[in-house]
């Protein structure tokens, strides 16, 4: 039997053509474009995490050697009960530029504070990227999903900007700058994205969230070329159930897009399979695209059963970011080909498989 090709998972790189009606002189930002670097070894920070973590960054790290990828990591113990991200930590990736990261749990409540937005808040890592899209053997309910979910990282109900005025009344501040909007119309220019989409919920909270597509809409008319719309976020979330395959690029204030790209990950495979990263002007941190609920999860890790698709692939976007576009299309295609070719599946794929036989197989696929 002759085996079938596996197309490269293009929605995660630029692809060489010419968008039309392009603005002119843009300023770039980060975008992972498929450009070669020098081939020089870059040094990536990487926090293993909490739980599951140690065991999916362990994934990575066996596949990164297995194909000699010009990479190599300054590893920090990291951890979700810490009350603070340790400073040697942030030198590292202020230094190195990049970070691969496992999931740090967060404690509910008690005033402490997550690790996750004080990294983001600390490297001004201002947008998160989520692509959630069909992979090819994997089974789902609705088919021509590639969506790719931008939300604000930085401001809003994430900024922790909120104080009790009286015993019984809290106040949260809500707020939006225009530099995410510009991500998003830049990231699908650049992509050759046809349509951005604005999830809002200006109806209700006029201000706040009218601030949010005044920024939008004015970034739009720069590019003329990609087709704007705007959706209020309920709506949104029933849009995304019932019929997917219609949205483009997704722009949203923290809240919203926290819960779109949870939701869109799930129509499209689950959490376990779709790779993210949070980017700012100068840094990035490169992590599981949307929350799997199961960083702590004792059973997953007592049979060391979880699923490193999301971080593979998330490490294939990190591997682009740092001009290694070659690496990044040969991981992206083994991973794949293994799905495809359904020899290695955990449980949101259908099977119980370890994590090593998955990280097996991907490197079986690389030969």
């Amino acid at each position: 039997m002759a085996r079938r090709s596996v197309p490269i998972l293009r929605h995660l790189l630029t692809k060489p053509t010419t968008p039309t009606l392009a603005p002119a002189n843009p300023t770039r930002s980060v975008t992972y474009m498929p450009r070669p670097g020098d081939g020089t070894p870059r040094a990536v920070t990487l926090i293993p995490g909490d739980g599951i973590g140690p065991l999916v960054t362990n994934a990575v790290e066996q596949v990164m050697d297995a194909m000699h990828a010009p990479v190599y990591f300054e590893t920090f113990e990291v951890h979700g009960d810490m009350p603070k991200v340790p400073d040697e930590v942030i030198e590292s990736i202020k230094k190195n530029k990049v970070c691969l990261k496992g999931g740090l749990a967060t404690p509910m409540g008690g005033g402490v504070s997550s690790l996750n937005l004080q990294l983001r808040r600390e490297l001004d890592l201002y947008a998160s990227l989520v692509n959630c899209f069909n992979l090819p053997g994997l089974v789902t309910k609705h088919e021509n999903v590639d969506i790719v979910v931008i939300r604000e990282n930085t401001e809003g109900e994430y900024s922790g900007l909120e104080h009790e005025v009286v015993p019984g009344v809290v106040e949260s501040l809500k707020f939006c700058s225009e530099r995410i909007a510009k991500y998003a119309f830049e990231y699908a220019y650049l992509n050759n994205r046809k349509k951005v989409t604005a999830v809002h919920k200006a109806n209700i909270m006029k201000l706040g969230d009218g601030l949010f597509l005044e920024s939008c809409r004015e970034v739009a008319t720069k590019y003329p070329g990609i087709d704007y719309k705007e959706i209020i976020v309920d709506n949104c979330c029933m849009q995304l159930v019932s019929k997917p395959e219609q949205f483009d690029v997704m722009v949203t204030p923290n809240l919203y897009g926290n819960l779109v790209a949870n939701t869109a990950a799930g129509i499209a495979g689950g959490t376990g399979v779709m790779p993210g990263g949070n980017v700012g002007a100068d840094h990035a941190i490169f992590e599981q695209g949307a929350s799997a609920g199961n960083v702590g999860n004792q059973k997953i890790l007592e049979k060391k059963k979880a699923n490193p698709v999301a971080l593979l692939l998330s490490s294939a976007m990190m591997l682009r970011h740092l001009q290694f576009p070659s690496f990044a299309d040969r991981l992206e295609t083994a991973v794949a080909r293994v799905i495809l070719e359904g020899k290695c599946r955990t449980k949101d794929l259908g099977g119980q498989s370890t994590t090593q036989e998955v990280v097996d197989g991907v490197i079986a696929a690389l030969e």
